[in-house]
C-alpha cells in the first residue's frame, strides 16, 4: 500500500476545463462484444486502466487478439480456448467473461484478488448450469466449462443485487445457440441505465434483442465488427464537477455527449438540486457552485445510479440542510459494502450518517481531518478527495486504488487545484 495521501485543501475556487478518459463500462462491453464479433473491431480512445486491462487480459488468455496502436485498440477475435483469467476486483470482468468462457474450446478458470472472494457471484454461475454450462464452484475462483456451444434458452434470476448479471449473460447471448431469454425475478433492479447501455450496444452490434424492462431476449445470430467510439466516463467526471460545486467554482467537462446511456449524467440534475447551476452545451457540461460553496440537502433514491453515491454522500456531507440517499442496498456488494464504509469514514471525522437498510440518512455537522481507509474502492478515494477540498488534514490511505477506473487521479485532482503549475488535461 502506498503512504496516505493528503488531500489538497482549496484555498479558492476551482475554475477552468477538464477531460476525463473514456468509459470503462462502454470499453469494457466493447472488449467482449468485439471478441465474439466475425471480423475485427476497432475501439477508439478507449480507457485503460486495470480494469480494463483485466478484461483486455482475460479475453487474450482466451484467444483474442488485441493491437494498440496510438489511443486506439484494435480487436482481432479467434477461436477461443481454455485459460486462467485474473478479474482483480472488477465487477464487470467477474461477471462478464464467465459466459464467453462458456463458448471457449476448454476449461476456463477465474480468479482474482482475495477481497473479490466475497462478492456475490452464484446469481451468474447458477444461471450458466441452467443454460447447460459445466461450472465448479459457487465463488472465486470457479472454472467454467462446455462440452461445445452452450444451447441457451430461457432462465430466470435474481439480479437486485447487482445489474452486471444481466449484462453479462446478454452481451453473449446471442453466439448460444437458441440465444437468451432472461427473465428478473426479485427486488429492484438496480443500475438500470446500465442494461439500457448493454442492450443498445448489442443493438449497435447487429443483434437482435427484445426487451420489456423484466425480460430480455437475445435472438441467436452474428455479432459484428465494427467502430466502438467511447463516450468519456461520466461517473468519473462527478468528482470534478462537485469541487466546482463545494469551492464556488466553475468547471466545465469537456466531450460530455448530448445523449447518453451512462449513469453519470444524473448528476447534471443532482447538482442543481443541491443549489449547484449547471449548464449543457454542444460537447461540455459546466457547473458553477454558489460564491460560498453553499449546498442544499436532497432526498433522492440513487437505485439506478449508485455508483454515484460516494460522490454524493460527500457533497451531503458538507451540505447545510440533511440528506436521505436511498435505493442502494445492493452498494453492499460492490468493492467493498460502500454504505457502511461512507458512514464509518464520514463519521470518524465528525460527520451524522446514520445507515439504512438501503441507503444512507446525511446530517449537518463540522468535519475534521483525519484518517480516510478507501477499502480498495476507488470510488471512495474520490469521496475523500471532495471532503478534503474543505476539511484539512483528510489523509487518504491509498489513492493509487483510483487506477481501478481512473490512473493519474491523484496528479489530475492536484492540477485543477494549480492549473498554473502544469496543463489539464485526462
Amino acid at each position: 500500500m502506498s503512504q496516505p495521501w493528503t488531500a489538497p485543501l482549496a484555498t479558492s475556487p476551482v475554475t477552468g476545463e477538464h477531460q476525463v478518459p473514456g468509459s470503462k463500462s462502454i470499453t469494457n462491453r466493447a472488449f467482449i462484444l468485439a471478441a465474439l464479433a466475425n471480423s475485427p473491431s476497432i475501439l477508439h480512445a478507449p480507457l485503460v486502466s486495470r480494469d480494463t486491462q483485466l478484461m483486455e487480459d482475460a479475453l487474450s488468455a482466451m484467444g483474442v487478439r488485441f493491437t494498440h496502436e496510438g489511443a486506439d485498440i484494435h480487436v482481432q477475435p479467434g477461436k477461443l480456448h481454455g485459460a486462467t483469467v485474473d478479474c482483480g476486483l472488477a465487477g464487470t470482468v467477474m461477471r462478464f467473461v464467465p459466459p464467453v468462457a462458456a463458448l471457449a474450446d476448454g476449461p476456463v478458470r477465474v480468479d482474482g484478488d482475495k477481497q473479490a472472494y466475497n462478492r456475490p457471484m452464484s446469481t451468474t454461475l447458477d444461471a450458466l448450469r441452467s443454460l447447460g454450462v459445466d461450472v465448479k464452484g459457487d465463488s472465486l475462483p470457479f472454472t467454467v466449462s462446455a462440452n461445445g456451444v452452450p444451447e441457451g434458452g430461457k432462465v430466470t434470476i435474481d439480479a437486485s443485487g447487482s445489474s452486471q448479471f444481466v449484462s453479462g449473460l446478454l452481451l453473449s447471448g446471442a453466439r448460444f445457440s437458441q440465444g437468451i431469454q432472461l427473465t428478473h425475478e426479485g427486488g429492484q433492479l438496480p443500475s438500470m441505465p446500465h442494461v439500457e447501455m448493454t442492450v443498445g450496444m448489442l443493438r449497435q452490434a447487429g443483434v437482435r434483442v427484445d426487451s420489456d424492462g423484466t425480460t430480455w431476449t437475445v435472438h441467436p445470430g452474428p455479432i459484428a465488427g465494427r467502430e466502438w467510439f467511447i463516450e468519456p466516463d461520466l461517473s468519473n467526471a462527478t468528482p470534478f464537477l462537485a469541487a466546482a460545486a463545494v469551492t464556488g467554482g466553475r468547471l466545465t467537462i469537456k466531450n460530455w455527449p448530448a445523449n447518453t446511456t451512462q449513469p453519470g449524467d444524473a448528476i447534471r440534475h443532482i447538482l442543481l438540486d443541491m443549489g449547484v447551476m449547471v449548464t449543457q452545451e454542444h460537447n461540455s457540461v459546466t457547473a458553477e457552485g454558489n460564491p460560498a460553496g453553499r449546498l442544499q440537502g436532497i432526498e433522492r433514491n440513487m437505485g439506478d445510479i449508485g455508483e454515484l453515491t460516494p460522490t454524493v454522500a460527500a457533497l451531503c456531507a458538507l451540505a447545510e440542510t440533511p440528506s436521505r440517499l436511498t435505493g442502494i442496498a445492493h452498494l453492499r456488494g460492490h468493492e467493498t459494502d460502500r454504505l457502511q464504509a461512507l458512514a464509518a469514514n464520514i463519521n470518524a471525522l465528525g460527520g451524522r450518517v446514520t445507515e439504512l437498510d438501503d441507503g444512507l440518512v446525511i446530517e449537518p455537522a463540522e468535519l475534521h481531518g483525519g484518517n480516510w481507509p478507501c477499502y480498495a474502492d476507488h470510488r471512495m478515494a474520490t469521496a475523500g478527495a471532495i471532503l478534503g477540498l474543505k476539511v484539512p488534514d483528510i489523509q487518504i490511505e491509498d489513492i493509487s486504488t483510483t487506477s481501478k477506473t481512473l490512473p493519474g487521479f491523484a496528479r489530475m485532482w492536484e492540477t485543477m487545484l494549480h492549473p498554473d503549475q502544469q496543463d489539464l488535461h485526462g
